[in-house]
């Protein structure tokens, strides 16, 4: 995502124009960097905490030569996520591993998704082990019904 697209979605939940969420992002921004300059912290709860950090001086090599290279200590920005942002995409990654498991199958009949028929013999979404739906159900494409289409030869 932009900070145009982050604008854009914030005038139109608050009903703001774009040009003055705009500048209110942007000062936004600029407030948290002057901020790391000056105190070399930031912690905005609930989302994380922003920490100047020196790094040391250290040998590197150079993939094309491989020669030995010197790159000198620099300041440096880290970030550490707070509990509550952990805590969603760590539920982001549970989905993940959820999607993955109900579209893989499996030489093991005991894990693997079991899949039932309709009345109309189709199958319907495999259900997992602890009756979670899955995330996502595959549909399958079926042309419609009718004459099929005249081909443009000219004959």
């Amino acid at each position: 995502m932009t900070k145009k697209e982050i604008v854009k979605a914030i005038s139109d939940e608050l009903g703001l124009t774009q040009l003055k969420t705009r500048d209110i992002v942007q000062r936004t921004f600029d407030m948290i960097v002057d901020t790391l300059v000056t105190d070399g912290r930031i912690e905005l709860r609930n989302f994380g905490v922003f920490e100047v950090k020196k790094r040391a001086a250290r040998k590197a090599r150079n993939p094309r030569t491989g020669d030995s290279v010197e790159v000198p200590s620099r300041f440096v920005v880290t970030f550490k996520p707070g509990k509550e942002m952990e805590e969603r995409v760590l539920l982001m990654e549970q989905a993940d591993q959820r999607l993955a498991w109900d579209t893989a199958g499996s030489d093991d009949d005991t894990s693997a998704p079991s899949v039932h028929s309709s009345q109309n013999g189709h199958s319907t979404a495999p259900v997992n082990p602890n009756g979670l739906p899955p995330l996502r159900q595959e549909v399958e494409y079926r042309p419609p019904a009718g004459p099929a289409p005249r081909s443009q030869s000219g004959n």
